[in-house]
Order: C-alpha cells, then sequence, then structure tokens
C-alpha cells in the first residue's frame, strides 16, 4: 500500500494525506459498482483495517 501512496506523492505531487484519501476513494468507488470484488479489492490494498495502513 504504502509502494502505491508514493508513487501517487511522486507522480501527483500531493502529500501523504491526499494520497492516501484518493486511495481510500477509488477503493471505496470500486466497491460501490462492483460489490462482488469487494473481498478481491481489500486484499489487494490489504485492507486488514483501515488503522493499519494509515487509512
Amino acid at each position: 500500500m504504502q509502494e502505491l501512496i508514493d508513487r501517487l506523492k511522486e507522480k501527483a505531487g500531493i502529500n501523504d494525506e491526499q494520497a492516501a484519501k484518493a486511495l481510500e476513494t477509488i477503493k471505496d468507488f470500486v466497491k460501490e459498482k462492483f460489490p462482488m470484488l469487494g473481498g478481491a479489492v481489500d486484499n489487494m490494498f490489504g485492507d486488514k483495517g483501515k488503522e493499519d495502513d494509515g487509512l
């Protein structure tokens, strides 16, 4: 997850908080539009609990 945050920061020129919020927004969007992928999205982003990864 941190690798993706770092890449967002570099490519988009945003800070840690903005990158984390962007990822959270994307995760929520995908899970809303494709509920059958919810578990896969959580696994892909290592979502064991938002406090674990800073989100």
